[in-house]
């Protein structure tokens, strides 16, 4: 088949909706998630999303439901335990390793096809379907939503937390909720590019977009213009050829990431 034949497969067009779906929450998560120093943080979500999609496996459920259960319990949990900053990397620490050794012993215990083990850790977005992109969409809104509410008072958090807590900003509260937000992203995210490269998507770009601009209003822009393109190209790259999709996603990333350095570079030099 060639090229425009996939495109007009049902399956391949599920995926190019959901990749765009998860390239603008992505974007728009990821520059805060920089700010805030929580590309840890993000990694250790994404075990605990692991975990649950491998117990939703071993179960006979959704996935997607099983991994975002997983997620936002991680984020609960980062939120309450790490209350003191020099105890986040810690806390972050405990909860990856249990997540990872859970997900592994559900895996081992999961008789069915290979392919759906090996989907959790890298990514098998040909397999979302219908219930699966409705999922997606539903919590990719509302975490836009509350993103909108939360937004200013979460920025100003971000950038100076002693003040905002001296104007009586509630920052333990919008750290919380920042966290499940963060949470819900990563376990959509996992779909695409697996459990193991979630970064690709919720910390790459945003590190990229930060390169070439101190604004949050062009930096989030960019975030998800570059999120969009590693997303939406990983996908059209890897039809023809049959490669890996999460392989290819990480590999835009990458590159996007390389070029906005050795434009930040290069304007250093010339100043």
């Amino acid at each position: 088949m060639t090229f425009f034949d996939l495109l007009e497969l049902d399956f391949v067009q599920t995926a190019l909706i959901a990749a765009a779906v998860l390239g603008l929450v992505a974007g728009v998560l990821g520059p805060l998630v920089v700010t805030r120093k929580m590309a840890f943080a993000v990694h250790g979500t994404s075990e605990l999303a692991f975990t649950g999609g491998a117990a939703a496996l071993l179960l006979g459920i959704g996935i997607g439901y099983g991994a975002l259960a997983g997620s936002i319990i991680a984020a609960v949990l980062l939120g309450v335990l790490s209350r003191r900053e020099s105890d986040r990397d810690s806390v972050i620490g405990a909860i990856l390793a249990f997540g990872l050794g859970m997900g592994i012993l559900m895996l081992a215990l999961y008789k069915g096809r290979t392919s759906n083990k090996f989907g959790l850790l890298t990514g098998q977005i040909v397999g979302v379907d219908s219930t699966d992109l409705k999922l997606l969409v539903i919590s990719s809104i509302a975490v836009l939503v509350v993103m909108a509410f939360i937004y200013r008072p979460l920025f100003f958090a971000s950038v100076d937390p002693d003040v905002a807590v001296s104007r009586g900003v509630p920052v333990r509260t919008l750290s919380i909720v920042f966290a499940v937000l963060v949470g819900v992203a990563t376990a959509l995210s996992v779909q695409v590019v697996g459990a193991l490269l979630v970064l690709a998507l919720m910390i790459t770009p945003a590190a990229a977009a930060m390169r070439l601009t101190a604004s949050p209003l062009r930096a989030t822009i960019l975030s998800v213009v570059f999120a969009e393109i590693a997303a939406v190209g990983g996908i059209l790259l890897s039809l023809v050829p049959a490669l890996p999709v999460s392989a290819l996603v990480t590999a835009l990333s990458f590159v996007i990431y390389l070029l906005c350095r050795a434009v930040s570079w290069r304007r250093s030099r010339t100043a």
